[in-house]
């Protein structure tokens, strides 16, 4: 059975964190993020994510939050927060100002809002992370880090060989914190291969 205020959910409000999810985060994080490393999390409300990295890169980082939904202030200096649609071309603008150069790191909890019609919802969490690898390819340095969320679908295949294309490693992992029944894993790519020179 679901339990919304289980044992991760009272820790998170014990340490003052802003959601259950910045456990993920704090398991899925091997040596990924760093000090003073340039940090993307689409989909960052409620701020959970945005809080377990802001302390991962300390002062000389810079983390950029993005979701639709208006977020509270965290009162961190490292944090940005943008309000905007992740698939709007002018959100990338503004995120990429808000890094002022390319980030180390992209985070992505993006979920979909579920309609209960399994073709449909499989298509928008596929689109989701589509729109991640999007951003990856616009705003992450040669050699930099993905952790992504994905589903156990008809689509999780391909988008894990679209992935090790583009990394030099990419492995998949489930949090501890994930509830039970859960079909979400998470990508950890490390190592984006430069993209190629255009010969033509």
């Amino acid at each position: 059975m679901y339990e919304r205020k289980d044992a991760f959910y009272r820790e998170a409000k014990a340490r003052g964190l802003r959601s259950r999810a910045a456990f993920k985060l704090e398991d899925l994080d091997r040596r990924v993020l760093r000090p003073g490393d340039r940090v993307v999390d689409l989909g960052c409300w409620p701020g959970g994510w945005l809080q377990v990295a802001a302390r991962r890169v300390g002062d000389r980082g810079r983390v950029v939050g993005v979701d639709l939904r208006r977020l509270d202030p965290l009162g961190l200096a490292a944090v940005r927060v943008i309000q905007g649609d992740v698939a709007d071309p002018a959100t990338l603008a503004r995120v990429a100002e808000a890094l002022e150069g390319p980030a180390d790191v992209v985070l992505s909890d993006l979920s979909p809002q579920l309609s209960g019609i399994r073709e449909r919802d499989e298509a928008r969490a596929t689109e989701l992370v589509r729109l991640a690898l999007s951003f990856v390819g616009r705003l992450l340095r040669p050699g930099g880090s993905l952790v992504c969320k994905i589903f156990m679908n008809a689509d999780y295949p391909a988008l894990l060989a679209e992935t090790r294309s583009r990394f030099g490693e990419v492995t998949t992992a489930r949090s501890q914190a994930t509830r039970k029944g859960s079909a979400e894993l998470y990508l950890i790519a490390r190592g984006l291969r430069a993209a190629p020179l255009n010969s033509s």
